[in-house]
Order: structure tokens, then sequence, then C-alpha cells
């Protein structure tokens, strides 16, 4: 007959077999749903939805006269035979121009030319006989750059700017930055849009760029 001892040890070794089996598989399950978690770009930083090609993706994009103004851009204002009212003047905080004999003018989110225009206008009224004025943009309003890079801060823009170039301004990404896509918050906006990160993807004046954190 079989030992009792020996046929009870057996026993136990297969149930303890068949544990470690099942333990193992919950593991590899749960190992490979992770992966596919974070490579199918379902984490945490893939809530938001990959934005549609458009304008940040034209190749040779250039801020053109639909460009509208804000804080921090610094436009020279020309009124034509008129040096004295002529100059360099910084958008303020609030949006306005200090402009010359009229005083604070709201300009923000208004075109140059649309700035230009009522320019024009307004001294035409009062104090000069058909003013010639124009408008333009001498310096952008900086964009910024935040999470994995190496140095996140504010940065002058320069047309034509890359998303890949304002990582390498801030001295590249660190090792757990992610280099499929990032998120972008366009000036004025309170939401942040994601975009696939290729080589022309262009920044725009005030952005505010994020790189993602990458998990494996």
């Amino acid at each position: 007959m079989p030992d009792p001892d020996a046929v009870s040890m057996h026993r136990g070794l297969c149930v303890f077999e068949r544990q470690w089996l099942v333990r193992k598989a919950s593991v590899l399950d749960v190992a490979l749903g992770l992966t596919l978690f974070f490579q199918t770009g379902v984490g945490l930083n893939a809530k938001v939805p990959l934005a549609p090609t458009g304008e940040r993706y034209a190749e040779g994009q250039k801020i053109v006269e639909s460009y509208k103004l804000g804080s921090g851009d610094k436009v020279k204002v020309t009124v034509f035979n008129e040096p004295q009212l002529s100059g360099e003047i910084q958008v303020g905080a609030d949006g306005s121009l200090a402009l010359p004999l009229i005083g604070n003018m709201s300009v923000l989110d208004k075109t140059p030319a649309e700035v230009a225009e009522a320019y024009e206008q307004k001294l035409g009224q009062e104090y000069l006989r058909n003013p010639r004025v124009s408008v333009e943009v001498t310096q952008y309003r900086p964009f910024f750059i935040v999470g994995q890079v190496r140095n996140p801060g504010q940065y002058p823009y320069l047309g034509g700017l890359t998303v890949w170039n304002a990582i390498a301004t801030a001295q590249g990404m660190t090792p757990r930055g992610r280099e499929s896509y990032v998120f972008i918050r366009r000036y004025g906006e309170s939401t942040e849009e994601r975009y696939l990160l290729t080589p022309d993807l262009r920044v725009l004046p005030g952005d505010t760029i994020r790189v993602a954190e990458r998990f494996f």
C-alpha cells in the first residue's frame, strides 16, 4: 500500500504548484495590461485626445497679419510725417497700448492692422488731418515650457520656432521625457491640447508647452 504520508505530501505539492501557476498568470496579465495601457496612450498623460493636424503642422509657417496682440508683445507704431508720435511700445499687462495724444487704447485680441485703423480714426477726429498709421510687431510675447525638460521656464519667441527647438532651448528632455507627443495650451485659453511631436510642430507666441512623462 502507498505510504499515507507520501500521498499527502504529493497532494500538497500539487496544490502548491497550481496556486503558484495561478499567481504567475495573474502577474503576467497585470504586467501585460499595464504595458498595453501606456503603450496605447491611454495612461494618465493621454486623457486629452490628439488634436487634428492644422496650422501648427504647416511647413514654413509664419506669423501672419491675422496675429492677435496680447500682453508681452512689442509693436512699432509709425504715424507718417509725425516722428514725435511714432515709436516702439509694449502691450501692457491689461492689454493696452499707451499711445501719444490719446493715452491708453485697448488692443487685446486685435490685429496690428485693426490697431492702426483705430489709432488713425482717433487721431483724425481731434488731432491730425488724414493721418496714416502703420503698426507692426517687433517682439512677440514669450512662450513657456514645463514638464520633463531640464530647464523649464519662460523663453523669448522667435519666428518659425518648432516644439523641438523649444525643447532644445530648455536644454533638452529629462530621461523620463515622452518623445511621442506633447501638450500645448494656447495663449488666452484655459485648456491644453495633445499634439504628435513631429519635426514641423510649431510654437505660437504665448504658448505653454508641457512635455509629458513616460512610464516605461
